[in-house]
């Protein structure tokens, strides 16, 4: 397996990508990999603006929201220090938690999926993962670790929000296929045996 992969952890929310994130960062480090664990939103300014919107601090409109992650991916890939493109040129193996199809998937709910893509355009056009990981649970499920895993709920973070998103998910990954190496894996497994799954995936598209 190559060094320096670019990796991106995508899933509805509850889907427990943030904990495969952890388990894919421990597996590749002992394969000899130097690994960078980050996440979108990030915590720079747009990012923080972001968090302040999803949890109802400030005011935002669903298309404001969306050239928000825009830009805060930008920011995330270009960074001088920090940024993804700087971390691969420095030999990490990079893994986010969530990358463009969250907006593909997410901010599609509440406008053409067209000018999300477009929006995005620049981001794709400066990095593609290696791998876009897909960890695939039903909204049912998703709201039911939310509700059992939180105290106060964001502002995506509904049944009838996390139904279109899904739907928006496989129509992202049915038109983005040809550009894009996606691994689905099922996500109402045991933990151990979803982060089998992933390290399958990777090492047999990768």
């Amino acid at each position: 397996m190559k060094k320096k992969l670019f990796l991106a952890l995508e899933g509805i929310d509850g889907s427990g990508k943030s904990t495969q994130l952890k388990l894919l960062a421990n597996k590749l480090t002992g394969e000899g990999h130097k690994v960078y664990t980050t996440c979108e939103p990030t915590d720079g300014p747009i990012g923080k603006m972001i968090r302040d919107i999803f949890n109802h601090r400030m005011d935002g409109d669903h298309r404001t929201i969306a050239a928000l992650f825009a830009a805060d991916r930008l920011e995330h890939l270009l960074h001088k220090t920090e940024g993804i493109l700087k971390k691969l040129e420095d030999g990490f193996t990079v893994i986010t938690d969530r990358y463009y199809f969250s907006s593909y998937a997410y901010h599609s709910v509440h406008m053409d999926m067209n000018w999300v893509i477009e929006a995005n355009k620049l981001s794709a056009q400066l990095l593609r993962p290696d791998l876009n990981i897909y960890v695939d649970i039903p909204p049912e499920v998703s709201m039911e670790r939310i509700k059992k895993d939180r105290t106060s709920v964001e502002l995506y973070e509904t049944l009838e929000n996390q139904k279109k998103v899904y739907t928006k998910y496989a129509e992202a990954f049915e038109r983005e296929k040809s550009k894009e190496k996606i691994w689905v894996v099922n996500g109402n497994q045991s933990i151990e045996k979803i982060a089998d799954e992933i390290w399958k995936g990777l090492n047999s598209i990768v």
